[in-house]
């Protein structure tokens, strides 16, 4: 927030604005992170690119199976993108300066890996949900879930499997967030200073972008070997009593000795397209709603989005 801002968006509002800007931008996004999970669950050479997959799914379960999951992903952000969006700008005016002078570049990122991990652990009953709906239609029928929205699904998880199944994965779904979280703020901040340095750029919509997308590529890396270990976790099937995994360290020692050290990086390009677009879409939301509730709430006409 800036100094010459007199008045504040209350918090209830802030962790709304921030729900809504993530379920906003998923909308555009979901087909991508159906992609992304069947690549992740695949164990064989079942899908090879994207392309492949994106084929595949239009074929046997038509234009609208690229859409599976989509309440499941919906809510994911109406759980996990509130909280983290809401006590991420939350903390950020507590720790700003009396003039409005943002916190240091060490405590954004302290505060993001905070907020991160808070947010994934109350949205982990919905990620659950999300990678077991958009996994499903590769399966053979006699083996599918069939769950027929994300509320059936928490309903039969809870009592096929119990209460705890919708927190597994928990562990690396909020070591996940942390290295998310601290790898998009640090990256962002970083791109975008030296973007603005060379000259070519105004601080404005496309600045966000390029800064967004070099942000996503370097996240994408940090934190894909830690997505792929939640996604098997999440979607392991237990076995005579015995779970499929033991845990994180045990998916990534069994992807590397069956599958190779690189299949850590499986699913790299529709991770990429997702978390790229998604942040940029999220933040351009966020700040449009910030912005129209200054000017029309708060009354001040010359607000700009602001909040992060």
């Amino acid at each position: 927030m800036g100094s010459g801002d007199k008045g504040h968006i209350p918090n209830l509002v802030k962790f709304a604005f921030g729900g809504l800007a993530g379920m906003g931008a998923t909308c555009f996004v979901q087909p991508l992170d159906l992609v992304k999970n069947r690549m992740q669950v695949a164990k064989s050479k079942e899908h090879k690119t994207s392309f492949h997959v994106i084929k595949h799914v239009i074929k046997t379960e038509g234009i609208s199976g690229m859409y599976t999951g989509l309440s499941a992903g919906l809510l994911r952000q109406a759980t996990y993108t509130t909280t983290r969006l809401g006590i991420y700008t939350w903390l950020f005016e507590k720790a700003s300066g009396p003039s409005g002078e943002p916190p240091n570049f060490f405590l954004k990122a302290g505060m993001g890996m905070a907020a991160g991990v808070v947010g994934s652990f109350v949205g982990t009953p919905a990620e659950v949900s999300l990678i077991r709906m958009t996994s499903d239609g590769r399966l053979p029928p006699a083996e599918r879930r069939n769950y027929k929205n994300v509320f059936d699904a928490l309903f039969r998880i809870t009592r096929e499997e119990g209460v705890l199944t919708l927190w597994r994965g928990a562990i690396p779904t909020m070591g996940r967030a942390m290295v998310v979280n601290a790898a998009q703020l640090a990256s962002y901040s970083q791109a975008k200073q030296g973007l603005l340095s060379t000259g070519f750029f105004k601080d404005n919509i496309f600045l966000h972008f390029c800064a967004s997308m070099i942000s996503g590529l370097v996240t994408t890396a940090a934190s894909m070997p830690v997505d792929i270990a939640k996604t098997r976790i999440q979607n392991m099937k237990i076995i005579d009593g015995k779970p499929e995994y033991k845990g994180a360290l045990d998916v990534l020692g069994k992807v590397i000795k069956n599958e190779g050290f690189f299949s850590l990086w499986k699913g790299f390009t529709p991770y990429y397209m997702r978390l790229g677009p998604h942040t940029v879409l999220t933040f351009i939301f966020l700040e449009q709603m910030n912005s129209f509730y200054k000017k029309h709430v708060l009354g001040l006409k010359d607000a700009k989005g602001g909040g992060l």
